[in-house]
């Protein structure tokens, strides 16, 4: 992924420009802060913030953990062997849990089991008769989930496609996924089709959005590291959008150019943020600027002969 880099009077300002400049949120992101903002005389800034910044490479989550955990749980002493089925109920393991008071595992014991005709008690070590214990059934631990017990050698592509093509049939519409690379490679498209699919879009794209996100996730925790980014698309709304606020964008551009007044758009997320920045950036005589903070932070677009 590409560097870019940026210079503002403070370093989260230098942030926000960043982050509009890659067209992501700032958990999508990594920086690097260059060089502090240094004070001169009088209050006056001597020299501006530096900070660099990319997009954050998708990373998978090391399989040195998943094998210690493995490890950890062969490593738990055994409470005890069951020699067969029981016919009492036993409490699940977070129920045992609650009872205990102190948050440890309690173990409960199975209802003894007859013993088979013709054969005697069970003996311990001191002559009596032992009873069996059933072993509770491990917990998951927090954070696991049914991605970490395989490795993570997987296409990203390969990986969000799946997931989407179980999503599109969960929802019960009919619709098709194919995969694009984009970018340069640098960004893979999942793009859903369909006659029935506008739902997965949502008002202003917030379901698109989370069903992005989703996607993302998965293909984190199966897919191999350093993977291309993905973006999720729905019946083309995110090509339409984006022609859509470029000519927004060159109408509210030539309104500043003719008329020299400043024009502050509505809020919107960095991915479209980023398109009235680079559409601007190829109109004489205006520029912009961001102002305010997620999720209401927004695109100026003002005369080049502003102050």
């Amino acid at each position: 992924m590409e560097w870019v880099e940026v210079t503002a009077k403070t370093v989260e300002e230098a942030k926000d420009q960043a982050l509009d400049q890659l067209g992501v949120d700032e958990s999508e992101a990594e920086f690097e802060v260059l060089e502090e903002p240094k004070a001169g005389l009088f209050g006056r800034l001597r020299s501006e913030a530096r900070v660099r910044a990319r997009v954050a490479p998708t990373a998978a989550r090391p399989k040195i953990e998943r094998g210690q955990r493995r490890r950890g749980r062969k490593d738990r002493p055994e409470e005890g062997r069951d020699t067969g089925s029981t016919g009492g109920g036993e409490a699940p393991p977070a129920a045992a849990e609650a009872r205990s008071g102190n948050g440890s595992r309690a173990a409960t014991s199975a209802p003894e089991r007859p013993a088979p005709r013709g054969a005697g008690p069970r003996a311990g070590a001191g002559g009596g008769a032992v009873r069996a214990e059933r072993r509770p059934k491990p917990v998951a631990e927090k954070g696991e989930s049914m991605y970490d017990a395989e490795e993570q050698t997987g296409d990203a592509g390969e990986v969000g496609e799946e997931f989407l093509r179980g999503l599109v049939s969960a929802f019960g519409v009919s619709g098709a996924v194919t995969r694009t690379l984009i970018d340069d490679g640098d960004t893979i498209e999942l793009a859903i089709e369909g006659d029935d699919v506008g739902m997965l879009i949502g008002p202003r794209g917030v379901t698109l959005a989370a069903i992005q996100e989703l996607t993302r996730t998965v293909a984190q925790r199966k897919a191999a590291d350093g993977q291309p980014r993905l973006v999720v698309d729905v019946a083309g709304y995110r090509k339409d959008r984006r022609e859509a606020l470029e000519r927004f964008t060159r109408d509210v551009a030539s309104q500043v150019v003719a008329t020299g007044v400043v024009r502050v758009l509505e809020p919107m997320p960095a991915a479209d943020r980023k398109v009235v920045h680079d559409t601007v950036n190829g109109i004489d005589g205006v520029s912009t600027s961001s102002e305010g903070e997620e999720p209401r932070r927004r695109v100026v677009i003002l005369p080049t002969n502003a102050g």
